[in-house]
């Protein structure tokens, strides 16, 4: 971190991952099945953010073609959502985090894509590091699980895919809370209609029991849309894969709390931590890397 803003951007998106790092908790404790429970987390979310005035004011002054841009992005943030939370419901918490950390290594094949930045290959050979932990981390579920730990590993590819698209296509005069707004919003609008077609309104729109309309609204509020909001802020600072190696941090927290609360050591096997160590530690040493490389760079 070379200036303030850097350093308050990196200490913003901490803050960020403590509070995404109870998503998953969150979702253990509400009944609700993947879909209707992500259509309700990102309608309340669009809700809270249509009272703020910049929000609904910076919409009016938006081009079409950002509009666009912003609803692709909001189409892949809910499918990310509904493959995180049917990795929980078809494993538990522990798997679908583990799978998350993955999503620093589709991070690296991904950005330089979405962004046009060439692709460094110290990123590259740390994904390759990190297949070992990914086949530890499938041989320590029991069988049942194994559906989840797929689906996860698709959630941390379309985490990676969104962070990269906000990399590229958020302009730094936009406000946070108008971009959430938009996303979250046709987010939605568009996992409402694709789950309509595929599962039937009943499923998609099914109407929350009081207790999981309260967990749900912590969700929204606390773990949503104001971490959603200080992480678009970060963006401009922070790279899509340093934003994923940040997000490490959130296994970490939320496979300690999944322990506390459920007991959830007792169901996964020590090579399933293991691989989690092994996947943990590759991304992790990315940063030490990056310095390394920089130092040697020569100076002009």
């Amino acid at each position: 971190m070379q200036n303030p803003a850097e350093r308050r951007a990196f200490w913003q998106l901490q803050f960020c991952v403590f509070l995404w790092g109870f998503t998953a908790i969150l979702g253990k404790l509400i009944t609700l099945s993947a879909t209707p429970l992500v259509v309700w987390r990102m309608a309340l979310s669009t809700v809270m953010l249509a009272l703020l005035p910049s929000a609904v004011a910076g919409l009016r002054r938006l081009e079409r073609r950002a509009v666009l841009r912003h609803s692709l992005a909001g189409a892949v943030i809910a499918l990310h959502w509904l493959t995180f939370y049917a990795s929980i419901k078809l494993a538990n918490a522990s798997v679908a985090v583990a799978c998350l950390a993955l999503g620093a290594v589709f991070a690296a094949m991904i950005e330089p894509l979405v962004t046009g930045r060439r692709h460094e290959r110290s990123e590259l050979l740390l994904g390759v590091a990190a297949i070992p932990g990914v086949l530890l981390l499938i041989g320590g579920v029991p069988q049942g699980m194994l559906t989840g730990v797929l689906v996860g590993i698709v959630s941390a590819a379309l985490t990676a895919l969104f962070s990269s698209m906000n990399r590229r296509f958020i302009n730094q005069d936009e406000d946070p809370g108008m971009v959430s707004l938009l996303q979250l919003g046709t987010g939605t609008l568009f996992l409402a209609a694709a789950g309509t077609l595929i599962f039937g309104p009943a499923e998609t729109l099914l109407v929350p029991q009081a207790s999981d309309f309260g967990w749900l609204l912590l969700l929204a509020a606390v773990c949503t849309v104001l971490p959603f909001i200080l992480w678009l802020r970060t963006l401009h600072h922070i790279n899509a894969f340093g934003t994923q190696l940040a997000l490490n941090m959130e296994p970490v927290y939320a496979i300690i709390l999944a322990a506390l609360l459920f007991s959830e050591h007792e169901e996964l096997t020590p090579t399933f931590y293991l691989g989690a160590v092994i996947i943990l530690a590759t991304v992790f040493l990315q940063p030490w890397l990056n310095r390394r490389r920089t130092e040697r760079r020569p100076t002009d």
